[in-house]
């Protein structure tokens, strides 16, 4: 290691190479020309007497060194990084910026369209919404590589931040000229039908399983799989019933061959909610995007039956 001092600089040039993984798209973020990030990134190799990254296809991978470094210095830079931006204001018309969100897929497909509409007025803006494990959610906010999450009531630390967004109801989605089309459905029909289980997950109950477990019930599971607009083609061409959020139900009853029925009684709600981490909740950009998602999912409360 060639000095013990090190520019702060060059700390922000290889933590938005971590996390970019491409020098291209690290310089776009940094608004530097590509050979000055080069000139960082050898000033960092020559400091640390390590290649810090290696190139496998378009892809900037980190050597063992660069991740134990990163683990050990992303918690103080991003500290430094939120002293520094409370004190000044973002823009959202003339900033650039690209936020990084956690979505579902059914929370992609009934938050994204607003969240897009309403930022028609912001072209320097970017969404990069993308699944993850939920075990990975706290680790991945807390070293900026994530800046929301968006998804039901989770278990989380005190570092972890969260509220509600909005309550979404669970309603059954079934085909057209099924038997049970326009009928009342009770716990009693409900459980006599086969059904499809939604879950990344390979065991497990699903939300509505824990309530209807709570009451001393189960229903009968024929199909799990990983993807709502999986589940609603098959529920398209079967007999299966699919428990799902009523707002993703909607859109989908719109233009396909199913149909809504109301829940029957003993279904729970359904809580969504935002997560981020303590350590930048009072960042400008970030502050803006909360604001953001609590205009979409109020308009989304506002049009609910």
């Amino acid at each position: 290691m060639a000095s013990n001092r090190l520019d702060l600089n060059l700390l922000h040039v290889f933590d938005t190479i971590y996390r970019e993984g491409s020098l291209t798209r690290a310089a776009r973020s940094l608004h530097l020309t590509q050979p000055a990030v080069s000139h960082s990134l050898a000033r960092l190799r020559d400091h640390f007497d390590d290649p810090l990254f290696s190139r496998q296809g378009n892809r900037m991978v980190p050597t063992p060194l660069a991740r134990r470094f990163v683990e050990s210095m992303r918690p103080g830079l991003n500290q430094i990084h939120s002293a520094v931006n409370q004190f000044h204001a973002f823009d959202p018309a003339s900033n650039r910026k690209t936020f990084a969100l956690a979505l579902r897929d059914v929370l992609e497909s009934t938050f994204l369209p607003q969240l897009v509409t309403r930022l028609n007025d912001y072209p320097e803006i970017e969404i990069n919404s993308q699944r993850i494990a939920r075990r990975d959610m706290e680790s991945l906010l807390a070293a900026g590589k994530l800046d929301f999450a968006v998804d039901v009531l989770l278990p989380i630390s005190d570092q972890t931040a969260n509220e509600q967004l909005r309550k979404d109801r669970l309603v059954v989605l079934a085909r057209k000229g099924h038997r049970l089309a326009g009928e009342e459905l009770t716990m009693e029909n409900y459980l006599q039908e086969r059904h499809i289980l939604v879950s990344s997950r390979t065991e497990g109950p699903g939300i509505e399983d824990f309530e209807l477990s709570r009451l001393g019930l189960q229903r009968q599971i024929r199909l799990r799989c990983q993807h709502f607009y999986a589940a609603c083609q098959v529920v398209e061409t079967s007999d299966l019933l699919l428990t799902m959020p009523e707002g993703y139900a909607r859109q989908i009853a719109a233009r396909s061959d199913t149909c809504i029925l109301n829940p029957p009684e003993g279904l729970p709600d359904v809580d969504i909610h935002l997560y981020w981490h303590r350590a930048y909740e009072k960042e400008p950009a970030l502050l803006w995007l909360r604001e953001l998602f609590h205009a979409v999912a109020a308009e989304r409360q506002a049009y609910a039956p």
